[in-house]
């Protein structure tokens, strides 16, 4: 499938935003509900001896943050593949090509 129409073009931005809309409210959950919102009720959950809010205010949410990342880049790339947006050896230059 390729961008060349505006339906297709509708498509994938749809998809787009929908994933990013998607990640930023898991995001929004983790970081404010976990570590801010509902860290009283976790505290008192232990988690390697210490209290689950606490640990997800100071690694928690940066483990989640960058696994989003990364869900976030993958996805991506599969739309790209889909839409037939992704990148080839022909389309990309590498860092011995003149410019």
């Amino acid at each position: 499938m390729s961008l060349t129409s505006p339906a297709a073009r509708k498509r994938y931005w749809r998809k787009q935003i929908r994933r990013i809309t998607v990640l930023l409210a898991i995001w929004a959950v983790v970081a404010f509900g976990m570590s801010i919102l509902f860290v009283e009720p976790l505290n008192t959950i232990n988690a390697d001896r210490m209290p689950l809010g606490f640990w997800m205010a100071q690694q928690g949410s940066i483990y989640v943050f960058v696994i989003l990342l990364l869900v976030n880049a993958l996805l991506a790339d599969k739309a790209d593949r889909e839409f037939g947006l992704d990148e080839t050896a022909t389309t990309t230059s590498g860092a011995s090509d003149a410019h």
